[in-house]
């Protein structure tokens, strides 16, 4: 046998099967019984004696090989109690406590046996020798004193904790005290009691207790007395103070429930005064409930005002660059002050709501970003810009805002990156005040120091709302200088001499501003340039600025736009206008467009697409023909332009990666299959006709021929079409 498990030959089941329940029970019946020894029976007090003194002898000598074996005692007592040999059991407990005093578990045992067996003065006396002994040990203590009072001795129960307070145990030995004697009616005891206590644990739950008990027994002096003591046990230092929260809010609420609401809130005043915000945010949530439901609208925002302020401080702790929390906690300190001085406040309480809002502000800017990155520094910048607002609008204090400005003005690393936005506030700043001068020196220095196109933009806004041209020019003449690739720049530019009406320096400034040669989108200058021509009726000099364009980029867009250009009417030239045409209400008169010309311009850009190879471009130039001559032609020339459109057809050829045959969708214009395969076009096209009759005869189908490259390309036309665009393409 190698240990593997026998190979089974036949696997069918057997004819008699057993079930589990079976093989249980026969386990159960098949089991062996448990050894137990015999039942001895004592016939006479001999055999009584004889099985005593082996029991005896069994005993003794395991606590001979185990003598420091409790449990051996144990039994060993417990035996011979059994036996009512109460004088050997008090033996046998005695060597055991020689052996071990200290043997919590033997004490109580032995006590136990004594009271099981009525010997009560027994029990006292050894629960008097235990707790002289360990008096460290309170449940040795409490079975003392539920003894006592078990047998209706109060006043020994009263004695012996009274031997027990001297230990100055823990709270709950001190409660149970004060519970017995509130058992008995005893309550000038209890209080004594609770007096003791304090003295020997001023902790603040401790008093918080007392004075509970005092209010319940109605002695209400008394209980504000020992809340005033525990204040006064305190003092007004402000670790104490904050650790005597619990007495001021217990203290408070005492007031509340004997409808003392003044009071209540003088106290809770008086601890929030002294707490630190950030450490009593327990105490500020009993205050705000206790606003809400006995105070006023004004305590009850004072209040909650407080309990934000909490939140932001410690929120602040965390990270003191969270620059989110300092603007909520500003905004709320400026929402204080404007609601107090909405309410008619004293000029002092107005002093002080200031200063706090200043000092969130100081505190704010206090918190420079680290390093030389702006992203760092962007929401940063706002907390002085919100500063000098405020000094500004609310409290009027022009020197200081302007003090504001200049300090984060010199704050910023100008030769890294600048913020074009504090620039130009302190400059409107000034302007506010009535000092252009300094205002003009502001930007002309954010300029000097730090040029960006924002800059430019405001400078050039703020002398334009002026109206004060000149310095506009020299300013996008500065900023063409700095930045000539701007494209709206130079249309910007363009504009404001429109709008001054100097057409010719307008005209200058476009072709300038096209003869950059790295300029960023200059479709938008070139579009601008031609709609400035056509809107002062200069369709020549329009269309020179389309040809020029052409020649420059050739694209299908210029081409599309310079032919509607050509089909569209624009207003007469402004020489010819009358003097009433320039009002707006007053309809201009307009110079009609040449569609002719427009289809030249057509023809022109399709022959162009077409010698360069671009499909994609002839169909969407072919798209926009076709609804121009919708629009503007006859029937002959829709369907001319539509004879045009391309055709969608598959294209089989080897891919020269995998060597296999693909299919590929191919645009097939009938003008280049004309001019490339006349014979293979015409069996095309023929071919087509053919389909398109099919399609009528069958089901009244859309003709699918000659379908433009706009149409589904995922139709799938017949195999045979098919296969004969195919072998056209592959000719």
């Amino acid at each position: 046998m190698d240990g593997r498990a026998p190979r089974i030959k036949n696997r069918a089941p057997a004819a008699i099967q057993i079930t589990a329940e079976q093989l249980l029970r026969e386990a159960q019946e098949r089991q062996e019984s448990a050894f137990r020894a015999p039942k001895q029976r004592v016939e006479d007090f001999e055999e009584l004696n004889e099985y005593r003194g082996r029991k005896r002898k069994e005993f003794e000598e395991r606590i001979r090989r185990t003598r420091g074996s409790i449990k051996e005692w144990l039994q060993y007592a417990n035996w011979e109690a059994s036996q009512n040999e109460f004088a050997r059991s008090r033996s046998v407990y005695e060597r055991a406590l020689d052996v071990d005093p200290r043997s919590i578990q033997l004490w109580l045992s032995y006590t136990e046996m004594e009271l099981k067996n009525r010997n009560v003065q027994h029990s006292r006396n050894l629960f008097d020798r235990a707790v002289t002994l360990l008096p460290r040990v309170d449940q040795l203590w409490y079975k003392y004193v539920y003894l006592e009072e078990l047998l209706q001795n109060v006043a020994g129960a009263r004695q012996v904790f009274e031997r027990w307070m001297k230990w100055e145990p823990d709270d709950k030995a001190w409660q149970a005290f004060i519970k017995m004697e509130e058992r008995y009616g005893e309550l000038d005891r209890a209080s004594t009691i609770y007096e003791r206590w304090v003295a020997v644990r001023p902790e603040p739950r401790v008093w918080v207790k007392w004075g509970k008990f005092e209010e319940e027994r109605q002695r209400l002096d008394k209980a504000r007395e020992v809340f005033q003591t525990a204040l006064d046990f305190f003092g007004d230092d402000e670790e104490q103070v904050e650790k005597a929260q619990a007495v001021f809010s217990a203290f408070a609420k005492m007031e509340t429930r004997l409808k003392e609401f003044e009071r209540a809130r003088v106290i809770y005043k008086f601890a929030l005064a002294r707490i630190p915000r950030s450490k009593s945010a327990g105490l500020y949530a009993s205050y705000t409930k206790f606003e809400k439901q006995f105070g006023t609208r004004t305590t009850l925002e004072s209040t909650v005002l407080g309990k934000r302020r909490i939140q932001y401080e410690e929120e602040i702790s965390h990270d003191g660059r969270n620059y989110d929390v300092w603007f909520d906690y500003a905004r709320l300190e400026e929402g204080a002050f404007r609601d107090l001085r909405g309410e008619g406040a004293t000029t002092d309480e107005e002093e002080t709501a200031m200063g706090r809002v200043r000092e969130v502000y100081e505190r704010a800017v206090a918190q420079v970003p680290p390093g030389g990155e702006k992203r760092h520094w962007r929401r940063y910048i706002y907390l002085w810009l919100d500063y000098a607002l405020f000094e500004e609008i609310e409290t009027k204090d022009f020197a200081r805002a302007r003090q504001i400005y200049q300090t984060a003005i010199s704050l910023v690393p100008h030769k890294i990156f600048t913020f074009a936005k504090l620039w130009i506030m302190f400059a409107k700043f000034e302007i506010r005040r009535l000092d252009l001068p300094a205002a003009r020196k502001i930007m002309g220095t954010a300029i000097g120091m730090c040029p960006k196109e924002k800059l430019f933009k405001g400078y050039i806004e703020l002398e334009t709302d002026l109206r004060e041209f000149d310095r506009v020019r020299k300013l996008y003449e500065k900023y063409l200088e700095f930045d000539p690739a701007n494209s709206s720049a130079w249309i910007r530019y363009a504009e404001i001499e429109s709008q001054l009406e100097d057409f010719a320096r307008t005209r200058a400034i476009f072709e300038l501003g096209i003869s950059q040669s790295p300029l960023s989108m200059p479709e938008l200058l070139w579009k601008a340039y031609v709609d400035f021509e056509i809107e002062e009726g200069e369709r020549e000099t329009a269309r020179s600025l389309y040809e020029r364009l052409i020649s420059l980029s050739g694209h299908v867009k210029v081409w599309i736009s310079y032919a509607l250009f050509e089909a569209e009417p624009i207003a007469l030239p402004r020489a010819m206008r009358e003097d009433d045409e320039e009002d707006e209400d007053v309809e201009q008169k307009m110079v009609p467009g040449d569609p002719d010309r427009a289809r030249q311009v057509f023809d022109r850009a399709y022959k162009e697409m077409k010698s360069k190879g671009l499909k994609d471009e002839r169909v969407a130039l072919l798209e926009v023909w076709k609804t121009f001559e919708e629009t503007h032609g006859t029937a002959d020339d829709v369907a001319k332009v539509q004879g045009m459109m391309p055709i969608v057809s598959k294209k089989r050829h080897v891919d020269q990666e995998t060597g296999q045959m693909v299919e590929d969708w191919e645009l097939v214009f009938a003008d280049d299959e004309r001019e490339n395969n006349p014979t293979s076009f015409k069996f095309l096209q023929m071919a087509h006709a053919w389909k398109t009759n099919q399609n009528k005869a069958g089901n009244d189908a859309k003709p699918i021929s000659f379908a433009p490259a706009s149409s589904a390309p995922n139709r799938k036309d017949d195999d045979a079409t098919s296969d004969m665009a195919s072998s056209d393409g592959e000719h």
